[in-house]
């Protein structure tokens, strides 16, 4: 089983989730604050972190982005906030999910499970993907668009790493929006159009009359290399 980084102010939590994870086969290690976090992360790689934002020293979302910059490591987000504001300042920094207190255990291991599923390595080298557009290296968590490097944010890269994993087939807006911002978000159609905008005028030659990032109407989405 894989390893996790507890990062959260009150020793309550922390504790229940220490006997929990490890009751299910988890190495465990915490951290009360951002800094001493991120300085963990950097020392003793884990698998993932479950995150509060709430923590005395700086919001969990700037740990989230300084994380990002060096790492992929998945981050489950547990926080007292509620507010959709605050799930998506989260995801786009880079979360892979998000769950509020008061939580279930059975939910919040089930989201650990998912998030390790679809970020723990296979034994395979991740892809890299050559279009007559641009070119994807998941490994390096790089986009190239005429030599030139292409700017994703977080976000967008779920989006695209999900497409560059599937290449040509169906991937219903469901699927998208279960997978890139959680079960809550299932419906919420609005942000994947929004992205896939983006997504478009980041990577296509003609956003307009896109060649890779199709568009199945009433459906969803496929991605022809």
């Amino acid at each position: 089983m894989s390893s996790v980084l507890v990062v959260d102010d009150d020793p309550h939590i922390v504790k229940a989730l220490k006997i929990t994870l490890q009751a299910h086969g988890y190495t465990v290690a915490t951290a009360p604050d951002g800094e001493s976090a991120l300085r963990s992360a950097a020392r003793h790689p884990v698998g993932a972190l479950i995150l509060d934002l709430g923590l005395p020293d700086m919001d969990g979302t700037a740990v989230i982005s300084r994380l990002r910059s060096w790492s992929s490591v998945p981050i489950l987000v547990l926080s007292a906030r509620h507010g959709s504001d605050d799930k998506v300042d989260a995801l786009d920094a880079g979360a892979d999910d998000y769950i509020t207190k008061p939580f279930g255990l059975d939910e919040l291991l089930a989201r650990l499970r998912a998030i390790l599923r679809r970020t723990t390595e296979t034994g395979e080298e991740p892809p890299v993907l050559v279009t007559d557009s641009f070119t994807a290296d998941l490994s390096m968590r790089r986009v190239t668009r005429d030599g030139q490097d292409v700017r994703l944010t977080p976000t967008e890269w779920r989006i695209l790493e999900l497409f560059v994993r599937n290449p040509g087939k169906l991937i219903t807006q469901q699927q998208l929006l279960n997978e890139v911002w959680g079960p809550a978000y299932s419906t919420e159609a609005n942000y994947l159009r929004v992205y896939m905008v983006q997504l478009r005028r980041k990577l296509e030659r003609e956003p307009g009359n896109p060649r890779h990032l199709i568009t199945e109407i009433g459906i969803g989405y496929r991605f022809i290399p």
